[in-house]
């Protein structure tokens, strides 16, 4: 009835495994396992070298082909401090180790930010004279915040406010607002959504400082109850639910030569979300992508940084859906006047060549190749790279795209996850990948002769030591008929088909998010073979909703979130029912976040499935989320209220059967404890038992050894009730 297509196939080694793993590694295994790698490995400018770090992060390498790629010593740890010592007076410079965030201002200087216990000094070092430069400093106190260096300055936070440090030393303060909820320069703008990292940028010139400012004194005032004093108190955070009033955003820029501001005149409404902003390679203009509150209209705006003024309208996107504009624009290095934008819009996220006059050039996308990382130009200025998701979504590949033709080359060939990138003149990929049956190995091919020479090629971690399970990859059809779905079965230890055995499906679902991937171990993780090892057969799949698959795999959830998402679980559930190693009566299911939304829709809307679920940070009902994020995909609880309604598992609480965990953290300002303790409420009204733990110290997920604690309580419950 359902077509399966076995992938690959990683078999357990049962001559090799000495034991499982402890409960412990489920957090630590990633550090503890992790296969042999080179570190920092970065192209030199200008040439054909690269260069990285020892395995101790001692000594900075470099590798050439007319060594054949073998490492000889460049910097060592000893020489930088003895540099720093001669260039900062009455400082005792003792690294741990050469910065891993190193890099190259040219063939012969590196850019460094070395920090001691007062001050944080951004460093060039020269290659050549073995001396260091300071070309700017921070205490190490205000580096923790957010910043932005230019040569010579570095703009900062100091509260909600912007302030800049200038090389001597003396101090700009470029804002003074005191009033609660504007901010200043921050990244949190917008919560993070549309791929915004930052809320500062300088000028390419380093002379004008643009940044964001965020009032949102109109928005509602969220309590967290703070646990740690005898009488408790409460924490508040501004947190915008969908329909709700929501922040407005500006962009101001500082001109640090004459003191002078500017606002960029993005106009009306003030709610709505300015995105992809990126300075001109001029410092004449600054582009915005200006997006309205129902996320379904998009305008690339351009903007006079003189003066604010909007110049014009480069083009328009829009959709019945949403717009998520994510990436800022890249100029083309050698001429000013052409960029290029990415998009969606034709099916995939894709490379599109404009001019700075809004003439889009041609399509540079590729088949239904998905841009996943822009990589940048080569020196002329002719070809652009990118790694893109390849083979339904489970490969990312290098690519190569002229723009002039828009002709596309694939430059990494074998099958798995590529992290590759090329040299300055072109000629070589530095190829790092791995593969369900690859650890680790990295190469670098020659492609004028289409030479490869290995650099690494890492053993299994487990050998000798872990007994890994068997992981598998499989694909479905979704349950519209035609879409394929990934998915992997892990299997549990000393797996026998003769056998019956309990299942764990894990699973997230939502957007921005896959689970199942051509890398090494699959995408599985550590929680997953651990409980493989403890005799749980555990499955999941990417559904409709997911990332890496285009538009259309992602649009199907719009105004219904969990619907379609549920029916292509449904066909991954039904197929284990069918397995006769699989012991149906005893199936449980786990999923975080959008995952324990999902894990709730199940054990309510299909009750008669799962014996056992864990659904940790859950969102219950999509009005208790957040304007950004809730809006795109289910517009405003006004203009969408059957969808809230359907969605919403509050009401569905009488229909919950089996047994249902429900985990969350008291500090969590992303889905609020409000969602479980309705739903709680609802339970208790219903007269259905449920089981409730509450972490009171930790956000949106439990972090360190407290995690080691949350996973040792997840496995116990599903021994508790899947194991006879």
């Amino acid at each position: 009835m359902k077509k399966l297509l076995i992938l690959f196939v990683l078999s357990s080694s049962l001559a090799y495994g000495q034991r499982n793993f402890t409960v412990d590694e489920t957090v630590d295994g990633p550090r503890q396992f992790a296969p042999k790698t080179i570190y920092a490995s970065k192209w030199i400018t200008g040439t054909d070298t690269y260069s990285s770090l020892d395995s101790n992060f001692q000594n900075l390498l470099t590798r050439s082909a007319d060594r054949n790629w073998e490492p000889k010593q460049l910097l060592a740890k000893t020489t930088l401090e003895a540099a720093l010592r001669t260039a900062i007076k009455n400082e005792h410079f003792e690294l741990r180790s050469i910065p891993i965030d190193y890099n190259w201002v040219d063939e012969n200087n590196i850019n460094l930010v070395i920090n001691d216990e007062k001050m944080s000094y951004n460093i060039i070092y020269s290659m050549l004279s073995n001396e260091a430069k300071v070309t700017s400093f921070i205490t190490t106190e205000l580096a923790k915040n957010q910043i932005a260096t230019a040569h010579g300055q570095t703009a900062f936070l100091k509260g909600n406010n912007i302030s800049i440090v200038r090389s001597d030393g003396s101090e700009i303060q470029v804002t003074t607002d005191t009033v609660a909820g504007i901010i200043n320069g921050s990244a949190t703008v917008h919560r993070n959504e549309f791929g915004i990292d930052k809320g500062m940028w300088w000028s390419p010139d380093d002379k004008k400082l643009l940044y964001y400012t965020k009032d949102e004194s109109n928005v509602s005032l969220y309590p967290l109850p703070q646990w740690d004093t005898r009488v408790t108190t409460i924490k508040d955070i501004r947190y915008p639910m969908a329909g709700m009033r929501s922040e407005e955003v500006s962009l101001n820029i500082f001109n640090s030569e004459t003191n002078e501001y500017i606002h960029l005149q993005t106009g009306e409404p003030k709610e709505q979300y300015l995105t992809i902003v990126t300075w001109d390679p001029n410092s004449t203009f600054v582009y915005v992508g200006i997006l309205n509150r129902g996320q379904d209209h998009l305008k690339l705006n351009k903007y006079d940084a003189n003066t604010g003024v909007l110049m014009n309208t480069l083009f328009e996107e829009t959709s019945d859906t949403w717009v998520e504009p994510q990436y800022a624009l890249e100029f083309v290095p050698t001429n000013p006047e052409q960029f290029i934008y990415q998009t969606d819009k034709e099916g995939y996220n894709q490379l599109y060549l404009y001019n700075t006059s809004g003439q889009m050039i041609r399509s540079l996308g590729y088949k239904d190749v998905i841009v996943t990382n822009f990589q940048g130009f080569n020196n002329e200025g002719t070809k652009a790279y990118y790694i893109g998701a390849t083979n339904q979504g489970m490969d990312r590949h290098l690519f190569e795209v002229e723009l002039k033709t828009g002709t596309t080359e694939q430059l990494t060939q074998t099958e798995g996850t590529h992290s590759a990138s090329l040299s300055p003149s072109g000629r070589y990929i530095l190829d790092q990948f791995s593969n369900l049956e690859t650890p680790n190995a990295i190469q670098v091919i020659d492609r004028k002769n289409n030479n490869t020479t290995k650099v690494l090629s890492a053993n299994n971690p487990f050998t000798g030591v872990i007994n890994i399970p068997k992981i598998e990859f499989k694909t479905f059809t979704a349950a519209d008929g035609a879409t394929p779905l990934n998915a992997r079965i892990t299997y549990p230890t000393n797996f026998d088909p003769n056998k019956k055995y309990p299942v764990m499906v894990y699973l997230y679902g939502g957007s921005h998010a896959q689970l199942v991937n051509n890398k090494w171990l699959g995408g599985v993780g550590y929680f997953d073979l651990y409980m493989a090892q403890r005799g749980y057969l555990i499955f999941t799949i990417d559904n409709r909703g997911s990332d890496s698959r285009g538009r259309d795999f992602t649009r199907v959830t719009h105004r219904n979130l969990g619907e379609a998402e549920m029916a292509d679980q449904l066909v991954g559930i039904n197929y284990l029912k069918s397995l006769p190693y699989v012991d149906s009566a005893n199936m449980g299911i786990f999923g975080w976040s959008f995952g324990g939304f999902m894990t709730t829709s199940l054990m309510t809307k299909q009750n008669n499935i799962f014996k056992a679920a864990v659904a940790g940070g859950p969102v219950m009902d999509w009005k208790y989320y957040e304007v950004m994020y809730g809006e795109r995909y289910m517009d405003t609880p006004s203009e969408n209220p059957k969808g809230y309604k359907k969605t919403s598992l509050l009401d569905k609480a009488g229909e919950l059967n089996g047994h249902l965990l429900i985990i969350h953290g008291a500090q969590d300002p992303v889905v609020v404890q409000q969602h479980s303790m309705e739903f709680i409420q609802k339970c208790i009204e219903e007269g259905k038992p449920i089981d409730y733990f509450l972490y009171p110290t930790h956000e949106h997920n439990v972090l360190g050894k407290d995690r080691i604690h949350m996973y040792d309580k997840i496995a116990k419950y599903f021994d508790l009730y899947l194991k006879k």
